[in-house]
Formats: C-alpha cells, sequence, structure tokens
C-alpha cells in the first residue's frame, strides 16, 4: 500500500490543468500498488487553490500557506513538500515535469534519500517507469529501489483527471518560518502577457515554422484568432527571429498535448515531433509532400500555407457567421 502526495501546480490563484495530468498518473499508481492520495498546495493566499481540489478523491488536501512560499523557490518548497511528505507518511510524491515540478522535485527527493524517475510518460505493468530517451525515439523503463519515491509527470502523456464528488478535508500545515532565511531571494518576474490561451494547456493550437518567414504573425494569427487558439513555433522559427521565444514548442521548447494541433510550414525534425507528437489530431500544412510532418499528421494538406491558410481562416469564419 502506498501513500501518494501530488504537488498541486497553480498560477494566480487558479490551479493550473497539469496537475490533473498528474492525478491521473497517481490514480493509476495507486489502482496498481494500491493506497491513496493526497494533494499539497503551497503559496500564499492560495485558499481558493485547495478549494477547486476537493471534489477529486484525495484522502486530503494539504495547504502550506506561507508569505515566502508565495514564488516557488525550489529551496523552500522543496523543504516544505519533503517536511509534509515525511510527516503524513507518503512514500511517493508526484509533480507534473513542468518548470516548476523540474526544480522543485530534485530537491524534494534529495532531502528524502529518494530515488527519482523524470519526465514520466506511462507506468509499466511490470511497475517500471516509462520516459522517453533520444527525443522521444526511444522509450527507457525505470525502476527505483529506494523505499521513497519521487516522480515527475510528463502532463501531456495522462489525460486530465475528472472530479469524482465528495470534499476532501483541507487541512493546514505549519510551514518554518525559517524558510525567510533562504539564501536565494524571489526578485522579480518578467513574464509574457497575452490574451490567448496558455500553450501548455491550449486545447487548439496553431503553429508555425521557418517556412512562414518574416510573414510568421501575419500567417498564424488569424487563424489563432477564429479558433480561440494559441500560437506554437518550431525552434527554426524561434531561432530565425520569425517568433518569440515563448512560442517554441519541442525538445528544448515546451511539451504539448493540445485537442487540435495545426502544423503550418513546419517540416517535422525530430525535436519538434517530440514536443507535439501526443496532440490528440494533428493538422500538417506544407507544400513539400515529403516532410516527416505528414507521418504523423491525422490530416494533411499539400500547399502553399501562404494561400491555403488565409482560404481556411476566411472558411472557418464564414461557418461560424
Amino acid at each position: 500500500m502506498s501513500k501518494v502526495l501530488i504537488l498541486a501546480e497553480h498560477d494566480k490563484g487558479a490551479l493550473k490543468k497539469v496537475t490533473l495530468n498528474t492525478l491521473a498518473f497517481a490514480r493509476q499508481y495507486v489502482a496498481k500498488f494500491g493506497g491513496s492520495y493526497d494533494f499539497a498546495v503551497l503559496g500564499h493566499n492560495v485558499g481558493a487553490v485547495a478549494t477547486a481540489l476537493q471534489g477529486f478523491g484525495a484522502g486530503a488536501v494539504h495547504v502550506a500557506d506561507h508569505a515566502d512560499l508565495a514564488h516557488p523557490i525550489a529551496s523552500a518548497w522543496g523543504k516544505v513538500l519533503a517536511d509534509l511528505a515525511k510527516s503524513i507518511g507518503a512514500d511517493v510524491v508526484v509533480g507534473p515535469a513542468s518548470t516548476t515540478g523540474k526544480d522543485v522535485l530534485p530537491r524534494t527527493a534529495v532531502r528524502l534519500g529518494a530515488g527519482m524517475a523524470s519526465d514520466i510518460i506511462a507506468l509499466t505493468d511490470s511497475g517500471a517507469f516509462a520516459r522517453p530517451m533520444w527525443a522521444g525515439n526511444l522509450t527507457g523503463n525505470v525502476k527505483i529501489s529506494t523505499a521513497n519515491k519521487v516522480i515527475s509527470v510528463r502532463a501531456s502523456a495522462f489525460d486530465a483527471a475528472e472530479a469524482t464528488g465528495g470534499s476532501s478535508p483541507i487541512q493546514a500545515v505549519a510551514a518554518d518560518p525559517a524558510l525567510a532565511g533562504s539564501r536565494v531571494k524571489f526578485v522579480s518576474f518578467d513574464g509574457v502577457q497575452s490574451s490567448r490561451p496558455d500553450l501548455a494547456e491550449a486545447a487548439i493550437i496553431v503553429a508555425g515554422g521557418r517556412g512562414l518567414k518574416d510573414r510568421f504573425g501575419a500567417v498564424t494569427e488569424p487563424l489563432a484568432d477564429v479558433l480561440g487558439a494559441a500560437i506554437g513555433a518550431s525552434r527554426a522559427a524561434v531561432d530565425d527571429g520569425f517568433a518569440p521565444n515563448d512560442y517554441q514548442i519541442g525538445q528544448t521548447g515546451k511539451v504539448v498535448a493540445p485537442q487540435l494541433y495545426f502544423a503550418i510550414a513546419i517540416s517535422g525534425a525530430v525535436q519538434h515531433l517530440a514536443g507535439m507528437k501526443n496532440s490528440k489530431v494533428i493538422v500538417a500544412i506544407n507544400k513539400n509532400a515529403d516532410e516527416p510532418i505528414f507521418k504523423v499528421a491525422d490530416y494533411g494538406l499539400v500547399a502553399d500555407a501562404f494561400v491555403a491558410v488565409p482560404e481556411l481562416t476566411a472558411q472557418i469564419k464564414a461557418l461560424r457567421g
């Protein structure tokens, strides 16, 4: 029997979808090995986040609300998460393989003396953790021999868990006031402000490649606007300055799994596929029929993107009145 502690990720007082993707893995783990799962909510003024998690079947929602936890500084969050796991007897700690998770969870593993499996995409029949290697060309199965385990979950590999009803109790955690003495201090966060959906959680993504050149925005933005989609880009488009860095999808960018993914003028290099191949429906538009993107696409259109995409945008607008 295992006790699984799930690190809940949130932003500006709202629960992030990646937490529910991680929950889907935790439920699989508990179904296989027995036991139960709890949530850990760390931050400041996070009552609404805790309330949002009450209907997902957890044994408890543990809340560490402290001013020094307002920002996910790894040294502080790692300590609190590890202390909480010890106090409730959790032998498994899981969280999203997000920027926050990749920063906090290794610190937690060290404090627990736990082995760690990172960026996992499946739980195998033998109880090993499957994770992608070599830009997704290979899948390795990892087993952890320590009593305690820490696992980061690739959110795109798991569908978001549904609520089960009920009302899990919310339990306050007394975070150590000495956290203020950490040598790492939050100074500022210079984030990109956008009215579009968050790329990592968007249901629809319109992504463009180097082939769009300096007309990148002119092609992708009208289609994204009519679909209410996020905009993404290949690394080549970002490197050449046609798209901002925060648009990048792929092995060295964001990993996404939307319901619908438009790959426009994207060749489909293995590094890009590693970041989007789990998309539910992939639509490729490229004038070169031999590009590898067509091998993973559900729908492919061999056409000039500068002509085809505006026509497609106009047709969607017409259908929507």
